[in-house]
């Protein structure tokens, strides 16, 4: 016969070259001339080629400092039938859904749904809801409470019949820059009571909006529980010269992907397996883009002339007396830990929050900041909501200054200190998922890893905040990661009780299509239960940035700021 070819990509210098040759000519000597011969000589070859450079990919592993990376594995496409989106809780069905503490913090937060299945025109329509007194009385003094009735209506003007419907309501003052925030109660059959406390002498106005019907209500949680990966992320990958970039979150079904477990919390990432880099050469991470999932007829429910209008009530002008003696307001404690938080949580006077949770002092100078933050060690870890305080006291304070660490400045780290009065403050980004631009995924870490990293101490702040990136996802994403970082902070504490915890609240303002208000009040729930009991300070910055004259926005003016800080430094700076 005639002779045998093989052909192979292989240099004639080259190892795998002279492992070619000896195999045709140990196949010649022994005229073995058989075609299955052959091929499984080629087949042996290959094999022997990947293990030579399979010892690649581990050594370059092994160097990558990517903390959450250290577990890895390629995750194959699910198979589904039909290939439509599958529910979250099918995807992650397991014993810890039906524990007693997420049953728990789900029945918290269950809300009213509409009856039937209701058109554009049975909604609530803001313009034909109204309210009025309860029991009018002709003098209104401090420290009593008024009470209102909410009657919601629907696009024909008729009343509605069930509630389920989200409002927000303060009790506001603009000439004394005064305000604070009602609370709503639903019967569940169209009407509500709206209560606020009287906190202070002068002319008063009602201010009560709809956030979202009750049917609004319903659909972003429907959007929230079945697209959890309705906003998408990006994975850059490199290695020698080569980019690829793919698409990354928290799940992507139907598709094969890199997995990346968090040993220390357990905590998952993916991103789709790039076509030619591996996983392991994951370098930075960015935000993607929102996918459209609404329906023509949802965007009618959703309508921003719905979202947020003020609602016209039958009510003349209040004038509140005082009683020239005391309010009937027990005398706030000193500012500690711990402390129950009452409802209403403080007030807005002259613009100065007034808080009912302990005796909040002002730090109007830079000079009283820097005594109070003297010789401390202040970690923040959230969102950029909270990465305004960081910035407020660099900004104000000039002897705080900046080191630069060369880093993307939304997610951090950020770092400033003050060497005449020996004080650190350090910003960092919670884990993902995070909405930022391009940073090393390198810097990015999750909470409760680096709070096990604390060794605590009497001068040492921790301060505490995430909703915003998360209020896309189903609520059981949120209820994990804040159950994580509970048992550190529980740790953290039982190690060292001398340190001070600090969490921010969510803000009200926030309103996109998939981070509405409402959504931010479902995780704004649920954070504080979950820390309930714990000697932690919660500052309730949601009703401090519902109850101000300012637009409500996401990320509140600097008067506001100004507020949250001087509550912030009271638990630093108690006396």
């Amino acid at each position: 016969m005639g002779k045998i070819i093989i052909a192979c990509r292989a240099s004639k210098t080259s190892p795998r070259f002279h492992f070619f040759k000896y195999v045709v000519g140990l196949v010649a000597r022994k005229r073995v001339w058989y075609l299955t011969a052959t091929l499984v000589a080629c087949i042996a070859t290959g094999v022997l080629i990947r293990f030579w450079n399979a010892d690649l990919e581990p050594k370059l592993f092994s160097c990558f400092p990517l903390r959450m990376n250290r577990l890895e594995k390629v995750t194959p496409a699910p198979h589904s039938p039909t290939g439509t989106q599958q529910p979250w809780r099918d995807r992650n069905s397991s014993p810890w859904q039906d524990s007693e503490e997420v049953k728990t913090l789900k029945e918290l937060i269950a809300w009213p749904e509409p009856q039937g299945s209701p058109t554009f025109n049975s909604s609530t329509s803001p313009q034909n809801c109204d309210y009025r007194i309860l029991k009018p009385r002709a003098s209104y003094f401090v420290g009593e409470t008024l009470e209102l009735l909410l009657t919601a209506r629907d696009h024909r003007n008729r009343p509605k019949s069930y509630g389920g419907d989200f409002f927000l309501a303060k009790l506001h003052s603009p000439r004394l820059k005064a305000g604070v925030t009602g609370s709503v109660k639903d019967h569940q059959n169209g009407t509500y009571t709206v209560t606020f406390l009287l906190l202070w002498p002068g002319d008063v106005e009602v201010s009560i909006q709809l956030i979202h019907s009750s049917e609004a209500v319903q659909i972003l949680k429907r959007l929230r529980d079945t697209y959890p990966d309705k906003v998408y992320f990006y994975g850059y990958f490199r290695r020698n010269g080569t980019e690829e970039r793919t698409e990354c979150n928290l799940d992507i079904p139907q598709k094969p992907v890199c997995e990346y477990i968090d040993p220390g919390t357990g905590e998952r990432w993916v991103c789709v397996r790039p076509k030619w880099l591996p996983c392991s050469s994951l370098v930075y991470h960015s935000a993607g883009g929102v996918r459209k999932i609404t329906s023509t007829e949802d965007e009618m429910f959703l309508n921003g002339t719905l979202t947020h209008p003020i609602i016209e009530g039958h009510l003349s002008a209040l004038h509140v007396l005082d009683r020239n003696s005391t309010r009937g307001e027990p005398r706030p404690l000193v500012c500690t830990p711990g402390l129950p938080i009452p409802n209403p949580s403080g007030f807005y006077f002259n613009d100065v929050w007034m808080s009912r949770v302990c005796t909040g002092k002002r730090f109007p100078n830079p000079s009283d900041m820097r005594r109070c933050l003297r010789g401390k060690i202040v970690y923040m870890f959230g969102d950029s909501t909270l990465r305004q305080w960081w910035e407020y006291l660099v900004n104000v304070i000039s002897t705080l200054i900046q080191i630069d660490l060369h880093v993307e400045h939304n997610s951090g780290p950020l770092l400033a200190t003050d060497s005449e009065d020996s004080y650190l403050l350090q910003y960092r980004a919670h884990g993902n998922p995070l909405r930022m631009l391009k940073y090393w995924m390198a810097d990015r870490h999750y909470v409760a890893n680096d709070i096990d990293a604390i060794g605590g101490g009497p001068d040492l702040v921790i301060v505490l905040n995430l909703w915003a990136h998360f209020v896309t996802y189903p609520v059981d994403l949120y209820i994990r990661r804040l159950q994580s970082i509970r048992r550190a902070v529980t740790d953290l504490l039982q190690r060292s009780p001398q340190t001070t915890v600090i969490i921010k609240s969510a803000n009200t303002g926030f309103s996109m299509l998939h981070g509405s208000d409402w959504l931010s009040l479902q995780l704004d729930i649920i954070m504080r239960k979950m820390f309930s009991g714990l000697p932690v300070a919660v500052i309730d910055t949601w009703q401090m940035t519902s109850c101000h004259y300012l637009k409500q926005d996401l990320h509140p003016g600097r008067v506001i700021v100004q507020n949250e800080i001087d509550l912030f430094l009271s638990y630093i700076c108690p006396h």
